[in-house]
């Protein structure tokens, strides 16, 4: 796409939840039509992928930042609708992204205290705001795919996870020799990037061929109050700030698939920070409903520009060059 289909400014908001930053997308975009946001994402990974990278990365941001585009719901009793993105691509949904928008919709005076519910390409998630600027998300439902699939690593031999889906695809490790702290920031990010190749390699996937492109690791909490500890792997190769809304969803059905959590029952999620998102769930049948509890905090209110001139107006390639990603 050349340069002059961009606008000259594009208005954003940027947040962070548990540290993971989101960069809200309010304006200066192109029109979308009025489909529903699986169709509307469709529109934009098709004909208006550009924006992606030249909105989220280099050089006027980092690969680790969310996107989340605001835009006008199909049913008018929605508070908004919204498109996710990334460095690699399109997510279906995104835990800390959603409370990014709760805090930026807040801010924004769009919506206050109570209930309210956005419309992804994956589905609706309700959001409700406590009078603390406190947000609990109604997830998409999750669930356990398989159980205990095994992948063989070079240097670690077979390695066990679950295959899970809390709005986007996880493959969830409890066994392996980590300590998850920042100290070993490098030597988790290429045992989980060994594992996504694998998974690849041999053909484990989610339900209907679905690419599982986020990996979870967990352990002990260090703080007793907590539950477990986590690191995640991103679709474009970086590492979750925060405890990862959709992971700690797809964790809460396999413990639920285990019979280790009950509905109603609290499980406190800390991040590689040791930030930490509350969840629990609830039953509609065998459905499971997960529910995320956190806070996000906007951190500044600014436009983008694109200076025709710029040669980097449509963003810096990302380290493979491919500059389209695909829905997770």
């Amino acid at each position: 796409m050349p340069n002059s289909a961009l606008p000259l400014r594009i208005e954003i908001i940027d947040s962070h939840t548990a540290g993971e930053p989101t960069r809200c997308v309010l304006s200066g975009g192109p029109h979308l039509g009025s489909g529903s946001l699986a169709e509307r994402l469709t529109r934009l990974r098709a004909e208006h992928d550009v924006y992606r990278r030249a909105i989220l990365c280099e050089p006027r941001g980092s690969e680790v930042l969310v996107g989340a585009w605001l835009l006008e719901p199909v049913d008018p009793a929605a508070a908004a609708g919204v498109i996710f993105f990334n460095n690699a691509g399109y997510l279906g949904m995104c835990g800390h992204g959603m409370i990014g928008v709760a805090a930026t919709l807040a801010y924004l005076g769009k919506i206050g205290p109570g209930r309210h519910r956005i419309e992804t390409p994956v589905g609706d998630v309700t959001i409700t705001l406590d009078e603390k600027d406190e947000v609990t998300i109604s997830n998409v439902a999750a669930y356990r795919h398989r159980a205990r699939v095994p992948v063989e690593l070079p240097g670690y031999g077979v390695v066990h996870g679950d295959v899970a889906w809390g709005g986007n695809w996880f493959f969830l490790i409890e066994e392996h020799p980590f300590m998850l702290s920042l100290e070993n920031e490098e030597e988790l990010m290429d045992f989980t990037w060994q594992v996504r190749q694998a998974l690849q390699a041999n053909g484990v996937t989610g339900a209907k061929d679905a690419e599982i492109d986020h990996i979870e690791l967990f352990t002990a909490a260090h703080d007793p109050i907590n539950q477990s500890r986590n690191f995640v792997l991103c679709p474009g190769k970086v590492y979750d700030r925060s405890p990862c809304g959709t992971g700690t969803s797809a964790k809460m059905a396999c413990l639920v698939a285990d019979g280790k959590l009950k509905p109603g029952e609290l499980w406190r999620q800390e991040g590689i920070l040791g930030s930490v998102f509350t969840g629990r769930v609830e039953m509609d049948g065998d459905r499971i409903l997960p529910y995320i509890t956190g806070s996000a905090y906007v951190t500044s209110a600014a436009s983008l520009i694109f200076q025709s001139h710029d040669p980097f107006r449509n963003g810096i390639p990302n380290h493979n060059g491919k500059p389209n990603g695909k829905l997770g």
